[in-house]
């Protein structure tokens, strides 16, 4: 696991709408992260964190080109997964 990792699939998420859509369309947090990593991607939820934490989401979403106040690309927190 790495932070490299991570920043590569934040990447993937912001450029890649269809990757995004079937990220945010799994059901659990298991799941997610068994696709991510089928995706070729070995990281944790925690190294993703630590990657997009130094921004609002505010600045998440200025940076991806919207206009709310909800990140598009970000994993949400773990208690979202679960619901």
């Amino acid at each position: 696991m790495s932070l490299d990792q991570a920043k590569a699939f934040i990447a993937k998420m912001e450029s890649d709408d269809a990757f995004r859509e079937r990220v945010k369309s799994i059901g659990s947090v298991a799941e997610r992260f068994e696709f991510i990593k089928s995706e070729g991607f070995d990281c944790s939820q925690e190294e993703i964190n630590q990657i997009s934490a130094p921004l609002s989401l505010e600045d998440l979403d200025a940076a991806a080109g919207g206009g709310g106040t909800e990140s598009r690309y970000t994993i949400p927190e773990k208690d979202k997964w679960e619901e």
